[in-house]
């Protein structure tokens, strides 16, 4: 099993920093990594969310069931902000502003963005280039549904790196990094990071990397 790593805890919540790779959902090669986490820590453990398994970062386990209802309904509820950070390879379209659209569930477990707006996924950015033929990202995703960041930035006309499902700019992990949750639970509010990976061109990012103002209001 892997070693996992903290990033907080709370007599009622764990933030684990999870690993690109590691499934929500037990495989045949692996464990789930809440099952992991509760191997590693001796506890039984509830998920609250979902990353998809190519996804590293913040990702946020309740350590009983009362704590699971309350921090699942602050996801239903969108009151707990999430913050990522990707890397695109090409020029999109536009570099910062809201995307929205209806998704549309298509071939093989992947997703399209339409144009509609009946129950749009809406994703707020903001991009800065890292270096030629690639931009970092800051992403704010107002919903959660299945793959919204990936298809996001697949609209945009500038795919993830590393993202095998939507596009082909290469990278040994997929690019896309769950860095921040702020929320208030049980009248104190919380904002944990979790580390950026160092690996592939998330080394390229800035040391003193901030969430810009105009994602925060």
């Amino acid at each position: 099993m892997r070693e996992l790593t903290l990033v907080f805890q709370h007599p009622d919540f764990y933030v684990l920093n999870k690993p690109a790779g590691a499934p929500m959902h037990a495989n045949d090669d692996e464990l789930s990594v809440v099952h992991q986490l509760a191997a590693q820590t001796g506890e039984t453990l509830f998920p609250v969310h979902r990353l998809d398994t190519p996804t590293s970062g913040a990702l946020l386990i309740a350590r009983n069931q009362a704590a699971a209802a309350s921090l699942s309904a602050l996801f239903a509820e969108r009151t707990i902000t999430k913050f990522y950070l990707a890397i695109a390879a090409g020029k999109p379209n536009k570099k910062q502003g809201l995307i929205s659209g209806d998704m549309d569930k298509v071939r093989r477990g992947n997703w399209r963005l339409l144009h509609t707006q009946n129950s749009p996924a809406q994703t707020r950015f903001i991009s800065y280039s890292l270096q030629p033929g690639l931009r970092y990202y800051i992403l704010r995703p107002l919903t959660g549904r299945t793959h919204q960041l990936r298809v996001a930035l697949k609209s945009l006309g500038a795919p993830i790196c590393g993202d095998t499902r939507y596009g082909r700019a290469p990278a040994e992990h997929l690019q896309l990094h769950a860095w921040q949750l702020r929320f208030d639970y049980q009248g104190q509010h919380f904002t944990v990071t979790a580390p950026v990976p160092d690996y592939d061109y998330f080394r390229l990012l800035p040391a003193d990397l901030q969430i810009p103002e105009q994602l925060t209001c």
